[in-house]
């Protein structure tokens, strides 16, 4: 049977993650995710990682780890300090993983590369970013969370509570999504018996691509447009007359609400006040929702997690050549347990292909 980029087809079975979009449910290790909302990062990273909600002394001991993998080994700091500011983000990410695979490195047990790749990979992001920017690196905190922590190393001051919470709410609803492209690649990889850090590498290789991993600049576009709550409907009955997408409504998957994006949506109502964006971003999905079922009755077109990610990126102030970066903090963690659950299934992928050429 064909089926044009995979549509459909089933080719892992997983313990991680189950996407449900019929009935817009989307659960961790079994775990519907609006039951981890309340969780840290930490918390969980490492429930994805082992498959159980850690106890005071096992997140500590995690906490510490993930702050082990802020400290670069020379050689990774030197590599991505000698890349070209031109390179993309994207790029020196790739570079940075990559070169971790020492000897020393895959000689730890996989869970333990795994945590210190997610510590390290913010470092690598905001020491390329500060020098797009010409600005000098900022050290780790090691007083600070991991969310905490990314936002200090980026801006060089300490974020508010208010950019924090934004923040940490979307990376823990999108550190992981099922079998996407970039976690496929992981798993490909890996299946050839090949390392972690490769396994990332292919990963970020997948990310970078505007298909999957792309910004939602496109809703950071139109709320820039709207600008106030009074200009929502003008701006939204123009569009959709003119035949134009509403950019942050719809979803391949879900039939109905995405979950991230109704957990994200009661993030923001939560800070209500708080940040003029996200206020905006909250009255404009209501009125959306309605301009859409008026002139599209039947197509359910709800807001997607991209529709309120640009909300927070905006209101933290994140430009979009970090977007894609930041999703990638957060799905690291998919990725690695995908990979180690790959490796304990030992099975090499090698799909067939249909050959449709001449025979001459």
């Amino acid at each position: 049977m064909f089926q044009k980029g995979l549509k459909g087809v089933v080719a892992v079975h997983t313990k991680i993650s189950l996407v449900d979009g019929d009935q817009g449910t989307l659960r961790y290790r079994g775990l519907n995710v609006k039951e981890l909302a309340n969780y840290s990062f930490e918390q969980v990273a490492y429930f994805l990682s082992y498959d159980k909600v850690p106890s005071k002394e096992e997140l500590e001991k995690f906490s510490v780890k993930l702050k082990k993998g802020r400290n670069l080994p020379s050689h990774v700091h030197k590599i991505v300090d000698a890349l070209l500011p031109t390179i993309s983000i994207m790029d020196a990410m790739r570079t940075g993983i990559s070169a971790f695979a020492t000897p020393e490195f895959l000689e730890m047990e996989m869970t333990e590369q795994a945590t210190h790749l997610t510590g390290a990979l913010p470092v690598i992001i905001s020491r390329h970013y500060r020098k797009q920017q010409g600005l000098p690196f900022v050290e780790p905190n090691e007083n600070f969370t991991h969310t905490e922590n990314y936002l200090w190393m980026l801006n060089g001051v300490s974020p508010t509570s208010t950019q924090v919470k934004a923040l940490e709410t979307y990376l823990k609803l999108t550190m992981e999504h099922g079998l996407n492209a970039s976690t496929f690649a992981a798993r490909v990889t890996v299946s050839t018996d090949s390392d972690l850090p490769a396994a990332i590498t292919s990963a970020i290789g997948t990310m970078k691509g505007p298909l999957h991993g792309g910004a939602p600049s496109g809703v950071l576009a139109l709320l820039e447009e709207i600008r106030e709550e009074s200009r929502i409907r003008t701006v939204v009955e123009e569009k959709i007359q003119n035949g134009e997408k509403i950019m942050g409504f719809g979803h391949r998957i879900y039939k109905t609400e995405d979950p991230r994006s109704i957990l994200l949506r009661e993030a923001c109502l939560q800070l209500h006040g708080s940040d003029a964006w996200l206020d905006l971003a909250t009255a404009a999905e209501k009125e959306i929702t309605a301009l859409l079922e008026q002139f599209k009755p039947g197509r359910k077109l709800y807001t997607n997690v991209e529709f309120y990610a640009a909300a927070i990126m905006r209101s933290i102030e994140m430009p979009a050549s970090l977007f894609t970066p930041t999703f990638s903090v957060a799905r690291i963690v998919g990725w690695s347990a995908h990979v180690i659950e790959q490796v304990d299934d030992q099975a090499m992928f090698r799909p067939q292909s249909l050959y449709v050429g001449e025979c001459r």
